[in-house]
C-alpha cells in the first residue's frame, strides 16, 4: 500500500521537479532584521536579505519618519548580504510601523525582532501579503517560538531533496511498525546534527553537504530497486540504520538553511527548538499523506503494485543522480 502510493507520488513529484528547473535545496531565505536597542531611542540593526546569483534581494527597512538612519556597507556572509543600521528614533520604536519595502514583489517572507533595553523582546514573521511590522511594547516566548515552527514547516514543505528522501523511506519500509522505527531514527540523527551546527559545534561548508544529501538519496533509490526482488533488505534495523546514518547529513542541511534565516542572539535554544519542531510537523504531515494516498489505492493488483513501485525508484534515483553531478559541478 504505501509502496504503491509512493511511487505514484515519487514519479510525479520527480517529474514535477525536474521539468521544473534545476531544484535549488532549502529555498527557505526570509529577509531578517535583528533589532536591538542600545540606549533610549537608539538601535543597532542588523539586516540580513538572501543572494542569489551575485544579486541580493531587493528588499530594504523604511523606518518612522521621525527616525535617522546611518546606513554601513553590505557585506557578503554566507550567502546573504548583511549590513548594519545605526537608527536613533526620537519617540522609540514601540507602536510605530517598519516597512519591508518589495517583500509584497517576492515569495519570501520577512522575520522581525526587536529586544529592549529592558530584556523584553518582540518578534514577528511577516508576510508579503502585508509587509509591515509595529513593534508592540513586548512579547512573549511563544512569539519567537511560533515563527520559527512557522520557518521549519515551509522549509521542509518545500526542501524537495529532503521530501524526495522521505519518499524513499516511506517506500522502502514495508510495515508501520519499521516506519515509525525508521521515522524517528531520522529525526533523532538530523536533530543531532542539527543542533550541533546551530550552536556552532561543528562546521561543514554547505556545498559538501547538499552534494552528499543527493548522493544519500541516490543510495536509498539503489536500495529501493534491489529490494524488489530481495524483500528482505527491508526487514530488520537496516532501514532504520539507513535512515540515522543518512539523516546526520541531512540535519547538516538544515543547519545550513537556518543559518541563512539567523537566530535570534538571545534565545538560540528556544528558536533551535521551534525550529526543529516544525520541521518535524512538516515530515510526519508528508508522511501522513503518503500513507492516505496509499489507503485509497489499496485494492489495485500486484503487477501494477510492482510497476509502479519500479518506477518511482527509478525515477527517484534518477533525480538524485541529476542533482548529484550538478551539486558537485557547482562546487
Amino acid at each position: 500500500m504505501r509502496r504503491l502510493a509512493g511511487a505514484a507520488l515519487g514519479t510525479i513529484l520527480c517529474l514535477a521537479i525536474f521539468w521544473g528547473g534545476p531544484a535549488a535545496a532549502h529555498e527557505v531565505r526570509p529577509v531578517f532584521a535583528d533589532i536591538l536597542e542600545t540606549g533610549s531611542g537608539r538601535y543597532d540593526v542588523t539586516w540580513k536579505t538572501p543572494v542569489a546569483n551575485g544579486v541580493a534581494l531587493p528588499v530594504a527597512l523604511r523606518f518612522p519618519p521621525d527616525c535617522a538612519a546611518s546606513r554601513g556597507a553590505a557585506r557578503l556572509i554566507g550567502g546573504a548580504s548583511v549590513s548594519r543600521i545605526g537608527l536613533v528614533c526620537a519617540t522609540g520604536l514601540v507602536g510605530k510601523p517598519i516597512v519591508l519595502e518589495g517583500l509584497s514583489r517576492t515569495m519570501v517572507d520577512g522575520l522581525v525582532r526587536v529586544q529592549f533595553a529592558s530584556g523584553e523582546v518582540a518578534t514577528k514573521l511577516v508576510r508579503p501579503a502585508d509587509p509591515v511590522f509595529t513593534a508592540p511594547a513586548a512579547s512573549g516566548p511563544l512569539d519567537v517560538l511560533g515563527a520559527y515552527v512557522v520557518l521549519g514547516i515551509e522549509h521542509i514543505l518545500t526542501g524537495y531533496d529532503h521530501l524526495l528522501f522521505v519518499l524513499a523511506l516511506v517506500l522502502f519500509v514495508k510495515r508501520l511498525h519499521r516506519l515509525l522505527l525508521t521515522a524517528t531514527a531520522f529525526t533523532l540523527a538530523h536533530s543531532i546534527t542539527l543542533s550541533l551546527a546551530a550552536l556552532g559545534v561543528i562546521h561543514v561548508p554547505p556545498p559538501p553537504i547538499e552534494a552528499l544529501i543527493a548522493v544519500s538519496i541516490l543510495l536509498l533509490a539503489v536500495e529501493l530497486v534491489r529490494a524488489v526482488d530481495d524483500p528482505g533488505r527491508a526487514a530488520g534495523l537496516r532501514p532504520a540504520g539507513l535512515a540515522f546514518a543518512f539523516g546526520l547529513l541531512h540535519g547538516l542541511g538544515f543547519a545550513s538553511a537556518l543559518a541563512r534565516i539567523g537566530l535570534p542572539r538571545h534565545e538560540i535554544p528556544l528558536s533551535l527548538f521551534g525550529f526543529n519542531l516544525g520541521v518535524e510537523i512538516g515530515q510526519v504531515a508528508f508522511i501522513l499523506v503518503l500513507l492516505a494516498i496509499g489507503y485509497l489505492v489499496r485494492g489495485l493488483g500486484a503487477p501494477r503494485k510492482r510497476l509502479a513501485y519500479q518506477a518511482g525508484a527509478l525515477a527517484i534515483g534518477s533525480l538524485a543522480a541529476f542533482w548529484t553531478i550538478e551539486r558537485i559541478a557547482s562546487f
